[in-house]
């Protein structure tokens, strides 16, 4: 991958037609109606650095950042514009250039990209000292006691969008090597990433046993790396092709069937660690291997012809958001819904904009919380439009966001937040049992 814009291979920035079919489908565009807002406006940016009649500059970097990621553009796209590596390569040269430097914003991404997301235990490490802080009952006494005041600005409205630690990581909940009951008709990886280990390990468990259920053997190493979208996203490529290649180190991905993601933005970098690595002589034909073999878990159901359960899950209905990096970045769009509608007794609402952004974007809600908060109050909108009970989507960026406004939407029917996995494991559960049958218990 071309490291900064002027290196980039020029046929890529020559792709877009400007023939302005994305500009209804970009969050930001819609929001401000400006061209500068949009993908053909950024990218118009981008061609005019590539050719050097512009330098990379701070209102360069801002706008940049502007942008969520959220890929609706390149499903929009008749051209077939790879923005995926435009934005990568823009934001790389955005941070090489340090025009958006601060020592606050400096220290943060140090921590997070550079400590934290670089090394799985000491992020585990922190994860169950922030449980004991959530689970003691003194995160309740430092909330009621005004102590959070105190805190800068920034810190004080994160706060309350901290996820919730499980009560076990995955590590505890799911052995390194599970057989199926029955003949083993597969054998495949099962990736547990990083929020979701933390914040919903039980996601991962319910993907293992979904995966059990239809003969395939589940190879889960107890550590994993970070698969490196955030690196990626972010501006720090070197650290992404680390990370991909502690990936490829860690898996044998000639002896599996398929790599299995349950995490939308996850899964989607997970696809590219080829062009990634591309050149990297030691590493770039495994990894060219190992993109043939990622599947969002809901795809690899459908590619597999899955065994639909005879009971249901205990949920009458459901609406499903859909993740941007997994319908717009790894084009899965059916194959949730398939899952969903497979369920005995479960009705599945269409969600009106289902693909349109809910601004979780990764780290979006934390830099841009402005808009951010504008995208969720649409989201969340359309989820009561529906009038269900129940939301279902495949990325915990948007799990996190959604339940958070939903908890403070006392108006909203809807207060639950699942994945469409998880209802499929509980329906196979509810099928050993014998406890829902079609949907009622």
């Amino acid at each position: 991958m071309a490291t900064t814009l002027k290196q980039l291979d020029y046929s890529v920035l020559q792709q877009c037609m400007h023939c302005g079919m994305c500009l209804p489908t970009c969050p930001t565009y819609v929001e401000t109606k400006r061209e500068r807002n949009s993908p053909r406006g950024r990218i118009a940016l981008m061609r005019s650095i590539a050719d050097g009649e512009t330098q990379v500059t701070k209102s360069f970097g801002e706008e940049m950042y502007y942008c969520l990621g959220c890929l609706a553009c390149v499903t929009a796209c008749p051209a077939g514009v790879n923005y995926v590596e435009l934005f990568e390569t823009a934001r790389a040269d955005v941070e090489r250039k340090g025009v958006l430097h601060t020592p606050q914003r400096g220290f943060w991404r140090w921590l997070t990209l550079e400590v934290l997301f670089m090394r799985p235990r000491l992020l585990r490490a922190v994860g169950m000292g922030l449980r004991w802080y959530q689970r003691s009952g003194v995160e309740k006494v430092v909330r009621g006691s005004g102590l959070l005041r105190l805190l800068p600005e920034g810190l004080r409205r994160l706060e309350p969008q901290t996820p919730v630690m499980s009560a076990v990581f995955s590590n505890g909940l799911i052995e390194e090597v599970e057989e199926p009951v029955g003949v083993r008709k597969y054998r495949v990886a099962l990736l547990t990433g990083c929020v979701q280990d933390l914040a919903f390990a039980e996601v991962n468990r319910d993907t293992a046993d979904v995966l059990l259920a239809n003969g395939c053997e589940v190879v889960t190493p107890s550590v994993q790396p970070c698969c490196g979208s955030l690196h990626g996203h972010n501006g720090a490529p070197e650290l992404a092709m680390e990370l991909a290649r502690r990936q490829l180190d860690l898996f044998e991905v000639e002896s599996l069937d398929a790599i299995i993601s349950n995490a939308g933005g996850c899964g989607s970098h997970l696809k590219h660690y080829g062009p990634l690595l591309k050149e990297d002589a030691r590493y770039a034909e495994r990894a060219r291997l190992w993109d043939s073999k990622v599947r969002d878990v809901h795809e690899w159901l459908a590619e597999i012809g899955f065994r639909v359960p005879s009971a249901g899950c205990g949920v009458e209905e459901v609406t499903y958001h859909e993740s941007c990096h997994l319908t717009h970045g790894q084009k899965v769009v059916a194959a949730p819904r398939l899952v969903l509608g497979s369920i005995p007794g479960l009705k599945v609402v269409e969600l009106p904009e289902s693909n349109w952004c809910c601004g979780s974007a990764g780290i979006y809600n934390i830099t841009q919380p402005e808009q951010s908060a504008k995208l969720l109050k649409r989201k969340v909108e359309k989820i009561a439009e529906t009038g269900v009970p129940v939301v279902a989507t495949s990325n915990p960026g948007c799990h996190l966001q959604i339940a958070a406004e939903l908890k403070a939407d006392l108006g909203n029917k809807c207060k639950s937040v699942t994945q469409p996995v998880t209802l499929l494991a509980q329906a196979y559960r509810n099928e050993r049992s014998g406890g829902v049958v079609n949907g009622e218990a």
